[in-house]
């Protein structure tokens, strides 16, 4: 009879199916009380009189009488069958699992069954699970405000659809109404139960108090300490009921609490059982019925006794144990805490010190995870959840990182080393446990057919297995050995069974202990499940950021903060396949959670990483150049008598005196960030990538993010570039502070495995670009702006100087102090820095801007050459006409204004120049095999090669900043000024007039009291040698677009400037042309500075006597010093 109950399979079944019904309604409880997720239909004005009705009249509603109630219902009857199908269905599924509850409950109540948790484990225990699975979904449908409306709106639609309720629309209703007062009807359904109910519960009595002990009496039992006997470590752990050892407090405190309300008889009768509730009481203010649904164990014990006759001492009980937990709790689970934290922390060294204790020492390994995991739910039902009391600290941990850590790590060890714990468990099953067993069933002295069958294979199941199998990686699979064991425990827990459980318990114990040694070998992961799943952390994210928050705040707790997102990756065992809509919502939950840790761990690294880049970027600064103006004095006057310091007066330290220490004892600042960068960085040392759900996530990812962002923004803020002000920072000096941080960011490879070289390689080459990748301004946007905004355009002005001797650009001599020192930001040194800072890139984005400047002056000439078209035609044809050219230059409008725009050009160019030097000086050292090819290629180029291959190379070559006889960016800047309204020859023409305009012009200089040469400078002090780099560079890059020949040009236009200078000779008024010389000496320069024309051309337009008497006359007011 008790083969064919078939008791084990149900109960298997029917915990299976409750546990998903229960998730399933605690989900529609939370979509309809979500704003967000409830439906539309309960939401929709148009129903409210419906719904209200339905309510009213729930569950006899009359269809038909009411139509006008129920119109919209009418209306949208497809809508509301098609959404609320599933919501009723989730019902029918309550009464469905209800009516097999009752089925087999009364079954085993008519089997008289015995229960004991210590011998019979898996029936008792999964008869317990039974019942507080269904009163929490009881409890929890009761709770759901809108299952009426549910259930009458579908029923209304079916009848308007079909013209008949739904079959299972009475019965539904029905039973809403029952459990209007839930406990009262579940306690009446429990009543025929109760000796059942209580024979298990009571068999709790040994395990519950001894699992429920004080931290003090795990102190002096030295509880999970395998150092407490070092003669007994290799001995296996092992007792006579081993799974009760790691049964979760919470559960057993569910049993006990909702066991005695639904059968409170033997509260009256019988002392044990009201120890067992009082302690349970005491211990726990909430139990959990599923997710964060919560039972108020004390209200709702004493509103169910309060309105029962003679149960006026269980009140009093229940007051004297609130006030009891209210008190005393808090402190006492503060000290579980505390006492596993040390406990955990010694298990964990010893075992990663020997791993091969996992063997015979694992049964620690699972109690002190379940130990762990009791107190960490136990806090976490009862953190925000308790009244006034006097001291809410004990609620507060902020050292919760460190005891999840223990937990993650023993996790690990044990995934880690599951080859050695199965080793050792094949071969103590096949070696010692089967032997037992064996011995066992030959001592008893019953033994039906069925029975002896299932311990038979037993034996030859176990007995068959050899080490052999672990070595071969073979997949071993207990299952059915556990559930035939589960099987006989429900055959022999029958009263009129052959052979009767309870008179054997020596077979119990040995099998129970098998159970647990084949769960080694085949079943850790699920172990590890049960005894340390903290996925009740998804249900609770306030509470979960809450303790992290604390955590972080805590100095010592840094090392272990990745405890925290590694729980997340628990989350994913609360799914249940009957309410798939809610893996969506907690793969999002789950995700932003752990995503929010990381990014705060990160955030924090980040932050303590850069401060010491910070300090380490004002010790550098102590030692730059500019600092030791002090020193160098100081070093001078050595020998001198020191005057006495002034009062008040406070010395400055000399650089490097921060190392000097009287007392290592003492911590500086720097001691206490690289302290607390060594913490943080540990606990990326936990894990390399974290599994949630379907998506893996890399903590060094976050931590590389966040670093990139912030030295990206730290980077520019270093450039201290003020736009009012046109303050900006000297290369040099964002050089060198770049430097620190990048030498300073390499040791972080030397605490977390992670690729900083990437990290510095992707931040700096976004700095190259005009934005980076969030978007935001660089420094070669800001040096680009300050460059052409600044000191080009003072140098436009002739306030700023380009010195071709020195090599930058200086200021001009004024009464008014200079913003900046131009030598300062345009020394070779200082551009070498910015082509290391902004590279090829940046210097590409600083020449395009360039060249927009250069075609807005172009564009401006070319106006002034259309206005006076007619009479440089005419001077073309006539410049060896002496008097019919004066005439012409009197009519000559706007000479000094395309002269001035023509110096503007130069200026540009020749800055661009410099920087192309620079840069070029910069990919020799860096990249010398790299730069040495190009320079190769450009100089194999031959001038009669394809002109588009020959731009090709130069762009090249100018990309590595190597100067070409047609400056590409030129030349890509005229192209694009040709416009449809200009034909090609009318653009050939103007550029030809173009020259002849500035050729025509030249005289003109002479006249300007700024035209002096300075043999000092190497230039002219308004910058008109700059005209030389002009009139080479725009001519070749004009007559390149045109397709004419450069040389042609340029030798027409030296004849003409020849021409024209040597008229200005034959003036004899000194004092009107006393800078004649320094504007003969723009022939040679142009001739000098242009790779198509050559001295011989020079000599044959223009008397090379005339420039050497130039250049005596102009070097006879320089004076040499001699020093």
């Amino acid at each position: 009879m008790a083969y064919q109950q078939k008791l084990a399979e149900k109960l298997i079944i029917l915990n299976e199916r409750g546990n998903g019904v229960l998730i399933r309604m605690n989900y529609i409880k939370k979509s309809c009380a979500d704003p967000k997720q409830r439906l539309s239909l309960l939401t929709d004005k148009a129903m409210e009189s419906a719904i209200k009705y339905i309510n009213k009249k729930f569950p006899n509603i009359d269809f038909r009488g009411n139509i006008q109630n129920l119109i919209n219902i009418q209306r949208q009857k497809s809508e509301v069958m098609s959404t609320m199908s599933s919501y009723y269905e989730s019902f029918l599924d309550v009464i469905e699992f209800r009516d097999h509850v009752y089925e087999l409950l009364n079954t085993i109540d008519a089997s008289q069954c015995f229960f004991d948790i210590s011998i019979n484990f898996d029936f008792t225990k999964n008869y317990l699970d039974l019942i507080t699975t269904y009163c929490a979904l009881i409890l929890t449908l009761c709770r759901i405000d809108d299952k009426k409306t549910l259930v009458g709106m579908y029923n209304c639609a079916h009848e308007m659809s079909n013209g008949c309720s739904d079959p299972s629309y009475p019965r539904l209703g029905q039973m809403f109404v029952e459990y209007e007062n839930p406990w009262k009807k579940l306690i009446q359904e429990f009543g025929p139960h109760t000796r059942s109910v209580t024979a298990a519960l009571l068999s709790l009595k040994n395990v519950y108090p001894r699992r429920n002990m004080l931290a003090e009496q795990w102190r002096s039992a030295q509880l999970l300490s395998l150092l407490s006997a070092p003669a007994t470590m290799l001995d296996p752990a092992c007792c006579d009921t081993v799974a009760c050892e790691y049964l979760p407090m919470e559960v057993m405190e569910r049993w006990i609490i909702i066991g005695f309300l639904l059968c409170h008889s033997s509260l009256s009768s019988n002392q044990t059982s009201q120890e067992l509730w009082k302690m349970a009481l005491r211990s726990s203010y909430y139990i959990t019925l599923t997710r964060d649904e919560m039972l108020n164990a004390h209200k709702v014990s004493e509103d169910i006794f309060d309105s029962m006759k003679g149960y006026g001492k269980r009140v009093a009980d229940i007051k004297e144990c609130r006030e009891h937990f209210l008190i005393n709790c808090g402190a006492i689970h503060r000290e579980k805490r505390h006492f596993l934290r040390g406990a955990m922390k010694e298990l964990l060294n010893v075992l990663e010190d020997e791993p091969g204790l996992l063997g015979p020492k694992a049964l620690f390994v699972f109690m002190g995870l379940s130990f762990c995991r009791d107190e960490v739910l136990w806090l976490v039902r009862h953190s925000e959840n308790m009244p006034k009391i006097k001291t809410p600290e004990d609620y507060i941990d902020n050292q919760m990182a460190e005891l999840l850590f223990y937990m993650e790590e023993l996790r690990a060890l044990l995934k880690k080393y599951n080859y050695v714990v199965q080793r050792y468990y094949v071969q103590y099953l096949a070696q010692f446990d089967a032997l037992v067993l064996n011995d066992t069933i030959q001592n008893m002295y019953v033994c039906p057919e069925e029975e002896s069958v299932l311990m038979t294979s037993f034996v030859s199941s176990l007995s068959s297995l050899s080490v052999k199998q672990v070595e071969n990686k073979a997949e071993f699979d207990f299952q059915a050995l556990r559930l035939d064991w589960f099987r006989l425990q429900a055959y022999t827990s029958v009263n009129k069974a052959p052979l009767l459980i309870k008179d054997y318990p020596d077979l119990a114990k040995v099998m129970n202990v098998i159970q647990f040694h084949s769960r080694m070998v085949d079943n850790v992961d699920q172990l590890l499940q049960e005894t340390s799943d903290l996925s009740i952390f998804c249900f609770f994210p306030r509470v979960f950021e809450k303790m992290f928050n604390q955590s972080s705040e805590e100095v010592t707790m840094n090392r272990y903060l990745m405890s925290f997102p590694l729980v997340c990756s628990h989350f994913s065992h609360c799914g249940n396949a009957l309410c798939p809509e809610e893996i969506d919502v907690l793969v999002k939950r789950s995700l932003e959670l752990c995503v929010t840790f990381l990014e705060q761990i990160a955030k924090q690294t980040s932050n303590v990483l850069l401060e010491i880049c910070a300090e380490q970027c004002n010790l550098q600064d102590q030692l730059l150049p500019k600092h030791c103006a002090e020193s160098i004095s100081a070093a001078r006057h050595r020998k001198q008598k020191k005057p006495p310091p002034k009062k008040g007066e406070v010395q400055k330290e000399k650089a490097g005196a921060e190392s000097l220490r009287k007392d290592r004892t003492i911590t500086t600042n720097f001691d206490k960030m690289h302290l607390t960068l060594t913490e943080l960085c540990s606990s990326y040392c936990l894990s390399n990538d974290i599994i949630v759900f379907d998506h893996t996530v890399v903590p060094s990812e976050f931590l590389l993010s966040h670093l990139e962002t912030c030295f990206s923004e730290i980077i520019v803020r270093m450039a201290n570039y003020n736009k009012t002000t046109q303050e900006i920072a000297r290369p040099s000096d964002l050089l060198a502070g770049l430097r620190v941080y990048t030498t300073t960011l390499h040791s972080l490879s030397s605490y977390v495995n992670v690729d900083v070289s990437r990290l510095v390689k992707t931040v700096l080459l976004q700095q190259t670009q005009p934005v980076d990748s969030r978007g935001a301004t660089t420094i070669t946007t800001l040096y680009t702006n300050w460059y052409l905004e600044s000191l080009l355009r003072q140098a436009s002005s002739s306030l700023i100087v380009h010195c071709p001797s020195m090599h930058c650009f200086i200021n001009q001599l004024s009464e008014n102090e200079p913003v900046f020192k131009a030598e300062e930001f345009s020394d070779i040194s200082e551009l070498e820095a910015l082509a290391e800072l902004i590279g090829p890139y940046g210097l590409k984005f600083l020449s395009e801007n360039m060249m927009w400047h250069i075609t807005s002056q172009i564009s401006e000439m070319k106006k002034l050459v259309m206005e006076n078209m007619d009479i440089l035609v005419q001077m073309k044809s006539n410049f060896d006409k002496p008097e019919e050219m004066a005439n012409l230059k009197k009519r000559l409008t706007g000479s000094e204004n395309v002269l001035k725009r023509m110096t503007i050009i130069g200026v540009i160019l020749s800055f661009k120049s410099m920087a192309l030097e620079c840069l070029s000086n910069i990919l020799d050292k860096h990249c010398p095999y790299l730069a040495g090819p190009i320079k190769g290629l450009r100089d194999f180029i031959c001038p009669d090669a394809d002109i588009k291959e020959t731009m090709n190379v130069f762009e090249l070559a100018s990309a590595a900043g190597l100067t070409c006889d047609i400056d590409p960016a030129l030349v890509a800047a005229v192209s694009s000024m040709k416009t449809d309204n200009t034909s090609a020859d009318e653009e050939y023409k103007l550029s030809c007039l173009l020259l002849v305009y500035v050729a025509v012009s030249l005289p003109i200089l002479a006249l300007d009291n700024n035209s002096s040469y300075s043999r000092e400078h190497g230039g002219h002090n308004n910058n008109i040698h700059c005209l030389a780099t002009a009139i080479n560079q725009l001519a070749a890059a004009m007559f390149t677009v045109q397709g004419k020949n450069i040389e042609q040009h340029l030798k027409e236009f030296l004849l003409m400037a020849s021409s024209t200078l040597l008229q200005l000779g034959q003036n004899v008024d000194k004092v009107e042309v006393k800078h004649r010389e320094s504007v003969y000496l723009l022939l040679h320069m142009i001739v000098e500075k242009s790779p198509f024309l050559s001295q011989d051309m020079l000599e044959s337009c223009f008397p090379y006597v005339l420039l050497r008497n130039a250049y005596r006359e102009v070097y006879k007011s320089f004076i040499i010093t001699l020093g």
